[in-house]
């Protein structure tokens, strides 16, 4: 057996498992704030379901936080149609 490119000769190796096994969990939404000491914040909050929304100022910033909040309950991907025809 021939040891694999790219490894020195006599540097044992081994096939680890992968150390990212999850628990079936994974991100759909992001919320992205940025707020400079003395400047305008901003924010975007972004879906794999599509949504893709931004904000500009303290105000607005604050809205979009709710609003992207607010979101986990509506999101198509987080609520499937078939859990709320059974419920």
């Amino acid at each position: 057996m021939s040891d694999p490119k790219g490894v020195a000769v006599g540097v044992p190796t081994a096939v680890r498992p992968d150390p990212q096994t999850g628990d079936g969990r994974y991100p759909v939404a992001w919320l992205s704030i940025v707020a400079p000491r003395g400047a305008v914040p901003t924010a975007t909050s972004k879906c794999l379901c599509g949504r893709d929304r931004s904000a500009v100022g303290h105000g607005k910033v604050h809205a979009l936080i709710a609003d992207h909040e607010a979101h986990r309950d509506t999101c198509p991907l987080r609520t499937p149609k078939e859990g709320k025809a059974a419920a």
